[in-house]
């Protein structure tokens, strides 16, 4: 049974804002190691748009990028959306039913699948569909954006604290 992880980077003030806070070599080195243990992605829409950045290949890419790029490209992907007609390379389109699509993808697949999108991540959180949340904290204040949790958050407990930069640590809970 795989288990569902919502983790994203967030300010100090609570938001999220990917191309705000690019991550540094460090961070991404982190990244990249967390992508290649993967099961695969679920995506809101808008998050899997900006994500499609890694789909073509970009002449000033450093080696980093490009092992990124490659681990994204094979990475299974589900993007939720009932807007979009279709999906890039080796992604799905999951429609209306986000809660049965993701208690299906929990039985049927075996490791770690990430959530990612705030509003994404809320809806799942409501219907009880998370198990794991990861905040990685940046010494960043934004100011505005997209809060790491789209509505109430939810009752949670701390289970792991770990420096993962010099100046990122992330916090990790599980539903109380």
């Amino acid at each position: 049974m795989a288990k569902i992880v919502y983790g994203l980077q967030q300010s100090l003030d609570g938001y999220v804002d990917h191309l705000a806070m690019r991550p540094g070599p460090s961070l991404s080195r982190h990244f990249i190691e967390h992508v290649r243990n993967l099961t695969g992605v679920v995506y809101g829409r808008h998050t899997y748009e900006i994500m499609r950045y890694w789909e073509e290949d970009v002449p000033d890419w450093d080696a980093e990028d490009r092992d990124f790029a490659a681990m994204w490209r094979n990475l299974p992907k589900w993007v939720a959306s009932r807007t979009l007609k279709s999906a890039g390379p080796n992604a799905t389109l999951v429609g209306d039913d986000i809660g049965a699509a993701i208690r299906g993808l929990k039985e049927q697949q075996a490791g770690e699948i990430d959530i990612a999108g705030p509003d994404l991540a809320g809806s799942l959180t409501d219907l009880g569909l998370i198990d794991e949340y990861r905040l990685y904290l940046r010494p960043i204040v934004l100011g505005h954006g997209k809060p790491f949790f789209s509505g109430p958050r939810p009752p949670l407990r701390l289970v792991a604290s770990d420096l993962i930069t010099e100046d990122v640590i992330r916090l990790t809970y599980v539903p109380a």
